[in-house]
């Protein structure tokens, strides 16, 4: 960073981050949205972000406090249905200005509306996780696993009953009258990729604060960060609820990029493959996730060439990293200039001749 932007106030120096930020994402996006780039290749890195929010947001509860969730993706479905459900049976009071036929709009007509839905339904899914964690985080390890999968299950199984949200097959719309309304198209590469910024934002941000210090004390020993006197509940509590948002936030995301909400895209399986993602990129390593999420991302797609073997082929490989790497792709580090120079003089040394011995004198 220049001396000149250091010696700036701080407030100034992240209004200039995000001005830079802002700009790069609206030039990148002109860019994806344009005909050469193609729809495909667009869907590819919408998942990619939507994951990748997913797997921090997991992360944050599973990597920082130690706890070992496995319900998030309820959370997820009620970010997704509560978005679907309020753009469409609100179109008329709340968001006049939006296309009835699921069409999207130009840039300056999203803001609202996808500021709205997605901040209602972090909301609505932090909701969902205060119930849940504040009775359940009082337990620890398997305990908690069992809690949280059978609220996911829960979840799902309520959202199947609700005839509102056509919840037994699929939700894309409602009639009234002679008119249609569909769940607008919103979600595009700009906006998936501003929820990505903020929640690296907000995962660092606790990662290197004092509270990131209490969360990681309550992972590493629970007992002796409460004679330190940590509430670790408190902390619990905090990191399940940041989590629960982002994770609402994601599904609203996703719910607004697809056509039609099905209860089977929010099945225990899907559950399994952020827990991979996370697992895979390192236990509270918030750069190692984020490079596992685009990776479990993109090498099923990059697979189709060899569709027949692709199964066969995805989870070898997932093998072959875990008994390679237990501990994750970066463990428990993070990208930084230390860690990069610290891997280049591995890699060196792999590479360099061993010098040539010098023989003992004789006697």
């Amino acid at each position: 960073m220049p001396d000149a932007i250091k010696k700036l106030p701080p407030l100034v120096r992240h209004l200039i981050a995000i001005v830079v930020i802002g700009a790069a994402l609206m030039a990148v996006n002109g860019f994806v949205e344009g005909p050469k780039f193609g729809q495909y290749r667009e869907s590819i890195l919408i998942f990619c972000g939507i994951n990748i929010v997913l797997a921090v947001a997991l992360n944050i509860v599973n990597g920082f406090t130690g706890q070992f969730s496995l319900g998030h993706i309820g959370f997820y479905a009620i970010g997704a249905y509560v978005t679907a459900a309020f753009s469409t049976y609100g179109h008329a009071r709340f968001f006049p200005g939006l296309p009835i036929d699921g069409s999207s709009p130009s840039i300056a007509h999203e803001i609202v509306p996808v500021f709205v839905l997605t901040t209602v339904a972090g909301l609505a899914a932090a909701a969902a996780g205060l119930v849940v964690g504040l009775p359940s985080l009082r337990l620890r390890g398997d305990y908690l696993a069992i809690i949280t999968l059978g609220f996911a299950q829960i979840i799902q199984v309520i959202i199947r009953n609700i005839k509102a949200v056509d919840g037994a097959t699929s939700f894309n719309g409602i009639t009234r009258g002679d008119t249609t309304i569909l769940t607008p198209h919103l979600t595009n590469f700009l906006w998936v990729y501003v929820a990505v910024a903020v929640i690296l934002w907000v995962a660092y941000s606790l990662r290197f604060s004092t509270h990131g210090l209490a969360f990681l004390a309550v992972r590493d020993d629970e007992i002796a960060a409460e004679s330190m006197g940590i509430n670790t509940t408190r902390y619990k509590v905090i990191a399940f609820l940041i989590s629960a948002y982002f994770t609402g936030v994601a599904g609203s995301l996703f719910a607004l990029y697809l056509p039609s909400l099905s209860n089977d895209q929010f099945s225990f399986v899907r559950s399994i493959d952020i827990l991979v993602m996370v697992v895979l990129g390192g236990l509270g390593s918030i750069s190692g996730v984020t490079i596992a999420a685009v990776l479990l991302t993109t090498l099923p797609e990059v697979l189709r060439s060899v569709d027949e073997y692709r199964l066969v082929i995805y989870p070898l490989l997932l093998i072959l990293l875990m008994l390679t790497r237990p501990q994750g792709i970066f463990g428990r580090d993070e990208v930084s200039k230390t860690w990069l120079k610290g891997q280049w003089g591995a890699l060196r040394g792999v590479f360099r001749k061993p010098s040539p011995s010098v023989p003992l004198p004789p006697g």
